[in-house]
């Protein structure tokens, strides 16, 4: 038992220090001494119980007496290794900031429904999209799944029964309309990224593969484009990340229309104006000005901007793949040739998330049939 100053015994492990100051001790699994000072004896009789008990359920080799933190970080790791790095990010956050704070110091045995359910109850009174306590439920099932599996847990406590669809409404991606694409394309005559937007317009490119896109990649004699990676910027580590497609369906050939190939040659001659080129880019396709990829968040801005030159809805650039899905359809395109194109790995993909039928088209469609439909 420690003492303080006066004698008075304060809990196995702490001290108070001439200095005033109270210091936790403990050992712990690997047998390495871990202190750490405190102003408050509170905060420090908190500290050792808390340090204490993890360490002490933080074992892989008795899994079954693991907290939820401890199977997490293992959980994590694995899929480091095995899933993109996009994917592992999205994991994190929504573990660092809906999870943990609600199980993370549970026992993995001892997690329920109850607690599960709380987890998503606590983001919707904190104003989380529905879109984003949907991608927080995939987290939490996959981790707990994979106790699951390796028999650390009976049965994943996040059921069916708990439910994860609240939350704030999303909003919801359209396609541009005809006359918006028309009033974007004046627009965008003559600005720094031109070239970008139309080209996506008609490839369908997801941001990444058009960031990404290399001079190797375009075979002009046979109007073909070849996708097989993705790159974006990571602002938070300051660098460029390349990578595979988000999919093994990304990775895919897909035709150029007479336009693509205009675009790209008319890229291909701004490249040739740049003045200096950094080795490591000279084969990317689009470039800024500085002879430097455009960071991923950066296009979306100069949407932004343009948009309220034109006087239309602000959209990301997303918008503009589903837009090329769009106009693919409305033009008689089979929706398993866009499948392809698009790089979905299903069809249901494509036809639910991507096309949107514009009301034009609806009126359109319903007026070729209404003869038949009158057989009264």
């Amino acid at each position: 038992m420690g003492k303080d100053l006066r004698g008075k015994e304060l809990g196995v492990g702490i001290v108070q220090q001439t200095d005033g100051l109270y210091a936790a001790r403990y050992t712990d699994k690997h047998g390495k001494r871990q202190v750490k000072r405190f102003k408050k004896l509170q905060e420090c009789r908190q500290w050792i119980a808390d340090a204490t008990y993890i360490d002490e359920h933080t074992d892989i080799e008795n899994a079954t007496d693991m907290i939820v933190e401890a199977w997490y970080e293992y959980w994590i790791s694995i899929k480091q290794k095995t899933v993109r790095p996009n994917t592992v990010r999205n994991y994190t956050e929504r573990y660092e900031r809906n999870i943990r704070n609600v199980i993370g110091k549970k026992l993995l045995t001892e997690v329920k429904p109850i607690h599960c359910q709380r987890i998503f109850s606590d983001m919707a009174d904190a104003g989380y999209k529905t879109s984003t306590i949907y991608q927080t439920r995939i987290t939490l099932y996959n981790m707990l799944e994979f106790a699951k599996e390796n028999d650390v847990i009976l049965s994943n406590p996040c059921k069916k029964s708990v439910k994860s669809d609240m939350g704030a409404p999303s909003e919801k991606r359209e396609a541009l309309t005809v006359e918006n694409q028309k009033r974007f394309l004046n627009g965008v005559v003559g600005k720094s990224y031109e070239n970008q937007y139309r080209f996506v317009l008609q490839t369908g490119l997801r941001t990444g593969e058009l960031v990404g896109l290399r001079w190797e990649d375009i075979d002009f004699e046979n109007r073909m484009m070849t996708i097989s990676r993705s790159m974006e910027f990571r602002h938070k580590v300051g660098e460029w990340r390349v990578g595979p497609p988000k999919s093994k369906s990304g990775y895919r050939t897909i035709p150029l229309t007479d336009e693509a190939i205009k675009i790209l040659r008319a890229q291909k001659a701004k490249n040739n104006q740049i003045k200096v080129i950094n080795m490591e880019w000279r084969e990317q396709v689009f470039l800024s000005r500085k002879g430097e990829p455009v960071k991923n968040s950066t296009y979306d801005t100069a949407l932004f901007k343009i948009c309220d030159t034109v006087g239309i809805k602000h959209f990301s650039m997303h918008v503009l793949r589903h837009t090329f899905a769009t106009r693919c359809i409305e033009g008689g395109m089979l929706p398993k040739t866009l499948q392809k194109i698009l790089g979905h790995s299903n069809i249901g993909i494509t036809m639910n998330l991507y096309v949107h039928i514009t009301e034009e088209e609806k009126t359109k469609e319903i007026n070729l049939v209404a003869k038949t439909l009158n057989v009264g």
